[in-house]
């Protein structure tokens, strides 16, 4: 999940700061009626898409931009936590695995003198802990020509065809015309891992990503049936 359905406010204990970020998205959530210009960084990763994703490149333990609504893995980090003032190898040591990261693209803020958001500081933030070791693996817009584009991750697998973001859980439409089927964009898969051994760059159909998504899905439920079975 991005940062931008991350903030839990609500859940925060009453003398908690929080950033300009965090106040702005809890009161954004709030809301009762949503625009979808208001959506901004805060898409979520579809489940057959990220469970492809994690097929080719986890197993993911650790989601480093989440909330506690819609975290994909059981660690996470949210806004509060603020994962670019976090050691996501030392926590990845602890977990076993790689982690995981649809990021914000937010222009960069800061609280209390530490960066919470912006792309380039992510980055920044990513190729530090790549040097301490672990795998971070990123669902990003194929923007080649932005500032952020990573061209130092070890591994690059651009997506063909266009993929498709949900909206968040708490978006109520003020209307019909605010009822999208969900965001679609050039996408790439960035990998961030030392030790990665593959070639720099490949391509992967989206349609590939999501029919290894579903066999996880399917085989995710089966199990779950079956154990809902031996407990009755």
């Amino acid at each position: 999940m991005k940062y931008g359905s991350v903030c839990s406010g609500i859940e925060a204990a009453p003398l908690t700061p929080l950033s300009l970020y965090c106040q702005s998205l809890n009161e954004l959530r709030a809301r009762q009626a949503h625009m979808l210009k208001e959506v901004g960084d805060q898409w979520c990763t579809p489940d057959a898409l990220w469970w492809g994703i994690n097929a080719r490149f986890g197993p993911f333990v650790l989601d480093l931009f989440a909330d506690h609504h819609n975290a994909r893995c059981e660690a996470y980090y949210t806004a509060e936590d603020n994962a670019l003032a976090q050691n996501w190898s030392a926590r990845l040591a602890e977990l076993g695995g790689a982690a995981y990261a649809n990021p914000p693209y937010s222009r960069a803020q800061q609280f209390e003198g530490q960066y919470i958001t912006g792309m380039v500081h992510i980055m920044r933030h990513t190729m530090a802990m790549r040097e301490l070791g672990g795998r971070y693996v990123y669902l990003i817009k194929a923007a080649t020509s932005e500032s952020w584009w990573p061209e130092n991750a070890d591994h690059i697998a651009f997506i063909r065809g266009r993929i498709s973001f949900d909206l968040p859980d708490w978006f109520k439409p003020a209307d019909e015309k605010q009822k999208p089927s969900g965001a679609f964009f050039a996408g790439a898969i960035a990998v961030f891992d030392k030790n990665w051994n593959g070639p720099a760059i490949s391509y992967i159909s989206r349609e590939e990503l999501e029919a290894m998504g579903e066999i996880f899905i399917h085989q995710i439920r089966r199990a779950a049936l079956r154990i809902q079975g031996v407990a009755a």
